[in-house]
Formats: structure tokens, sequence, C-alpha cells
């Protein structure tokens, strides 16, 4: 069996002839059109998804390519990985998928709803946050109609290399949705310098990229952060009992520290201590990125 990822199917790695494969059990959501058979076949058709060889929907088994991971930083220098990366988002949004996906931002009104009932954050930056998303439900085009068929969990689980290639893996809660979702997505995790913006930019929208794109790109990466803020801490909360006293400190919890700790193991997104400290400091980065000159003009473009 394969550990990783926040999906309830499991999924293993099998040895046919030598050669290695990844199998994942999972049934066919009944009562949706919204297949996650189909989804997986489209993806390794546009060859961005390991290749697929082996699909049943009866039994819920899905057989890909079993990739050798590698870690993509060591493969690629931060700008080339950036123009690596808005190529392979590029892919995943050129393909053609017909069913439409939930509404985005009532989907994010329920999760704020849902964290707001669990009581496990409350104080100045947590509240700062909400009030500022307020001003960003009202200014950003939520309605907008070009929507594109999105991966949704472009996290650093879900990107593979085999040391040429990158692979996306993980299709479960691909959708149509906004594209700027997956670009914001992928961007907080890898994207840290203006130089590396800048490629990641030009290489997906090339002649077309303005400076409005630019504007909601930036204010989707505080969305994004504010998602897997809440998800984040959504899990730590069922990791403990209703009464247990949650520490309340987030202005001292930083992005900047909490990432490394991640990466390097000494924190894990499996624990409640992981989990709720990554939930901070994503909650925290995004209360600092929206208090800055950038992101009032960025917003008042959007509102433009």
């Amino acid at each position: 069996m394969l550990a990783g990822g926040l999906s309830a199917a499991p999924v293993y790695k099998l040895s046919v002839e030598n050669r290695p494969y990844v199998m994942k059990l999972d049934a066919p959501r009944a009562g949706t059109e919204a297949d996650p058979f189909e989804k997986v076949a489209l993806a390794a058709h546009a060859g961005i998804a390991p290749a697929l060889r082996y699909r049943n929907m009866e039994l819920g088994v899905i057989i890909n390519d079993f990739v050798e991971n590698k870690p993509i930083r060591s493969i690629f220098t931060a700008e080339v990985l950036a123009g690596k990366l808005a190529e392979a988002v590029r892919k995943i949004h050129a393909i053609s998928y017909p069913v439409p996906g939930d509404d985005l931002k009532a989907t994010i009104d329920h999760m704020l709803a849902g964290f707001r009932q669990t009581n496990i954050l409350s104080g100045e930056i947590p509240d700062e946050c909400l009030r500022r998303y307020e001003q960003v439900k009202a200014a950003y085009p939520w309605h907008d109609t070009d929507k594109v068929f999105s991966h949704n969990d472009l996290n650093p689980s879900n990107i593979l290399c085999d040391g040429q290639e990158i692979r996306i893996v993980d299709w479960d809660t691909a959708s149509v949705n906004d594209r700027y979702i997956d670009l914001a997505g992928v961007a907080n995790f890898f994207i840290h310098m203006p130089g590396q913006e800048a490629i990641f930019l030009e290489t997906y929208f090339g002649d077309e990229l303005d400076a409005y794109k630019t504007a909601r790109f930036y204010v989707m990466r505080q969305v994004s952060r504010i998602i897997y803020a809440v998800l984040m801490l959504q899990l730590a909360s069922k990791a403990k009992p209703a009464d247990y006293a949650h520490d309340q400190d987030v202005a001292g919890v930083f992005l900047k520290d909490v990432g490394p700790a991640i990466g390097s193991g000494k924190l894990s997104l499996a624990t409640y201590e992981g989990q709720f400290m990554y939930g901070k400091a994503l909650m925290h980065e995004a209360v600092q990125q929206m208090r800055t000159p950038r992101f009032e003009a960025s917003l008042a473009l959007l509102k433009g």
C-alpha cells in the first residue's frame, strides 16, 4: 500500500513481470456524472497523468504506470521549474470536459461556515482574514464563464517527476472550475520570487498576459491559502475532542518557518500538530499578503 494523500481510496504499488504500476480501488460515485474513471483517462490521454493501463468501472479498479518520483526542486532550477509547472497547468486546462463544476463562491462559503462552527481558532488574525475575504468576495468575478477543466489540488504530493517530465496524480477533486484556482494553488507551493512569477505567468498566458490577469492571479493566491488553511484546521479539529483547548497564537506562526519544517519531516500533515500549525501559517500568510499595497491595487483593478 502506498501512503500519502488525503484520499480515502486505497492505493497500491503492483509489480508485474518486474515492472511497477499503481492500482487505485475507487468505486464509481453513484448519482453523479463526474466519473473519476473518466477524469483519469482524459488526463492520461492528454499526457499529464501517468499512462493508464487498465480501468474497470464495475470493480472500481484503475491501474496506471508507476512514476519513480524524484525531488522536483533538485531536477530543475527555480526558473525552469516555473515554466515547467505553467506548461503542466496548460495541459490540464486544455482537456475538454463537459460536466460543470460546483459554484466556487458557494463552496468557499460552505467551508468558511464549517470553520466558524468548529471554533478551533479565533482572535485578531482569523477575524481579519474572514473580514478581508468578504472584500474579495465582493470584488472577484465569480461568474466569469471562462471555466476550464481543473485539477483543484496541485499540492506537491500530487506532482511527480521522473527526472524529465512532470506527471499529475490524484484526480478525485478535478472539475470544471476557475482557471486561477490551479494557477494560484501550484504557485503557492513553488513560486516564491518575482522572477519566477513572471516566467510562470508568461509561460501560461503568453501574449495575453496583462495587468488584470496578474491582479486576478494574486488575489486568488490569497483565496487559495485561505482554502487550504481551513481544510487543514478542519482536519485538526477532528483529531481532538470538541472541548480541546487549541493554542490560539497565530501571529507567532509563519509560513517561512512551518513550510521547511514540513518539507524536512519535522512536522507531518498526517498529525494534529502538522495540520494545526500549517493551517495557522497559511492563514497568517494570507492576512500578511492582503495587507499589502499590491493586494489593494489588485482588488481595485478587479472592481474596475
